[in-house]
């Protein structure tokens, strides 16, 4: 798809001189009146030039007055390549000429959910600057934050997470318990199993029993087999007893469609999860004289994994 060729007779890496550098300007304006034409899939001189990262080209042919904003086939502009490929430069030049940072390709997407998914850091960096939303979602119901928790670009998530127009896509809208979306950041980091992401997520505040009609994060790590992302959940207090809309625990799916080794430990993992207790501490407990004791804070979760024979509840952990 990617090897087109566009409407013009020159090299641009066979001149040398001032005088071809003139003429090829020369046959740049001569496009003028044609520009809007292309080969194949409509992919212009301006896409093939941002999608190579060709500097020079894209200045002549923005010079020239070139469509900043052509779209090809998808609805793809220049700019969507450039964030894409990871492209700096050209992006300057592009957004500088006005492109449209919020535009949205026959997808959906804009060049900010590109770069995320791709992992490019200081390209999503220069989007978010230039006022690219982190809030638009695509066809697929998937904002930039969640493609980049999908694909595990750890760096991308931690600067989406530092924009404060991504607090409100940590948590669902409100008084609706399931996610619209069908998905969330959590739901995909656990998927995949990111663990580092699991983690940003966490202390960025996301609802950690945030459901979707597949059920909590937790339901999407043990289906598939991620048993460090289920033991990560796990140890950060997730509720092991939410019912998906198919009335299904998580131990319940692992046991209906898996047999793997890894499913074997999840299976034990979650046994051990439904039979821990939960308790809410009343008030602040802290003891300075044994350094390997829980120091709670009034209002901490606290799940108890395993009780001795004197009643005492030991492999506790604590969430706020």
């Amino acid at each position: 798809m990617w090897g087109l060729v566009f409407t013009c007779s020159f090299d641009p890496k066979s001149y040398h001189s001032e005088s071809r550098k003139n003429k090829w300007s020369g046959e740049i304006m001569g496009w003028k009146c044609n520009r809007e034409s292309f080969v194949c899939c409509r992919f212009s001189p301006l896409h093939h030039a941002a999608l190579n990262g060709n500097l020079e080209l894209i200045s002549l042919l923005l010079e020239s007055q070139a469509a900043v904003d052509i779209r090809d086939q998808k609805g793809m502009r220049p700019l969507h390549y450039a964030a894409w490929q990871g492209k700096a430069e050209p992006m300057k030049m592009l957004l500088k000429s006005g492109s449209s940072v919020n535009g949205q390709s026959d997808e959906g997407q804009i060049p900010l959910h590109l770069s995320a998914q791709h992992g490019h850091y200081d390209v999503s960096e220069m989007l978010l600057q230039h006022q690219s939303n982190p809030c638009i979602v695509d066809n697929a119901g998937k904002t930039p934050l969640d493609l980049a928790c999908e694909f595990g670009r750890v760096g991308v998530v931690q600067l989406l997470l530092s924009s404060n127009m991504c607090a409100a896509l940590l948590e669902p809208k409100k008084g609706d318990t399931t996610d619209p979306n069908g998905t969330s950041p959590l739901h995909l980091a656990a998927k995949n199993g990111h663990i580092d992401i699991i983690r940003l997520l966490i202390q960025a505040g996301i609802d950690i029993n945030r459901q979707t009609k597949a059920g909590t994060a937790l339901h999407e790590a043990a289906l598939c087999g991620k048993t460090d992302a289920v033991r990560l959940l796990l140890e950060s207090g997730i509720n092991a007893t939410v019912r998906n809309t198919y009335s299904q625990t998580a131990l319940d799916i692992v046991y209906q469609f898996t047999a793997t080794q890894a499913s074997r430990e999840i299976k034990q993992l979650l046994r051990d999860a439904s039979a821990a207790l939960q308790v809410r501490a009343l008030k602040d407990y802290c003891n300075n004289y044994d350094l390997t004791s829980l120091n709670i804070k009034a209002g901490d979760v606290i799940t108890c994994f395993c009780c001795t024979y004197i009643t005492t509840w030991k492999s506790c952990s604590v969430s706020a």
